[in-house]
């Protein structure tokens, strides 16, 4: 029996290899050094971020569900798209609309940030009792905290990207959905679920730590680099 790997386009294979790499150092090496902190994106004025954050965030996952739900998106449409774009723009567009995605996110961490502080950087952000220092009370310290202390990861953005990508390109290419008893055309997926993360962004409700507007950041420049590149909607179905 062939491997379902096999017929794996170039790029797309090495990005689920390396994704799976990183996720397995993440847990091997715990013990000596926290990959999260090190690798994933922080705040541009958190002590705790680096310059290569942008890049290696994408290859950070937060469990077990997360890496598995980005990289079955990267292996069911990564193919199609590598294979319409060719490997190098692929390449490019997964990880421009990773560097979209993170870009969109910190922009509404300084939002956030703003309107809390008056501000986009506070003083002194390594002591914790900062944090209470702008009369907001013990929920907007806990928020100025988790924005400098709590890094982005996960390849989502990127995904997002993808997503879009195939959405526009292969708006027609029908697809059955786990919990959908009819098919349902690309484009009207990917607009529902871009639609879903924008609620889903601007509600914010209590404890949800997903980074709606990093996928929402992901979709965006997806869509504008299809745009630019000028490329159109297929019935070539692989």
């Amino acid at each position: 029996m062939q491997s379902p790997f096999a017929n794996l386009t170039p790029v797309v294979k090495n990005l689920i290899i390396i994704n799976i790499l990183f996720f397995v150092a993440t847990y091997a090496l715990q013990q000596f050094v926290e990959l999260e902190k090190l690798l994933g994106a922080f705040y541009p004025a958190s002590p705790l971020f680096k310059p290569w954050q942008p890049i290696t965030y994408m290859f950070m996952h937060g469990g077990f569900t997360h890496i598995f739900f980005n990289m079955f998106a990267v292996f069911m449409f990564g193919p199609i798209l590598e294979q319409t774009m060719g490997s190098k723009r692929f390449f490019n567009y997964y990880f421009i609309t990773g560097l979209g995605a993170f870009a969109l996110y910190m922009v509404v961490q300084a939002i956030q940030l703003h309107g809390i502080t008056g501000t986009f950087t506070i003083p002194h952000p390594e002591v914790e009792s900062s944090y209470f220092n702008y009369g907001g009370g013990q929920e907007q310290a806990i928020k100025l905290y988790s924005i400098y202390n709590f890094p982005m990861v996960g390849a989502s953005g990127a995904v997002f990207g993808i997503l879009v990508g195939f959405g526009l390109l292969f708006p027609e290419l029908e697809m059955m959905i786990i919990f959908l008893p009819v098919p349902i055309k690309a484009k009207y997926y990917v607009i529902g679920y871009v639609i879903l993360e924008l609620f889903s962004g601007v509600r914010q409700a209590p404890g949800d730590n997903v980074a709606h507007f990093a996928h929402l950041g992901g979709a965006l420049i997806g869509f504008i680099l299809i745009k630019i590149w000028g490329m159109k909607k297929t019935n070539n179905y692989y």
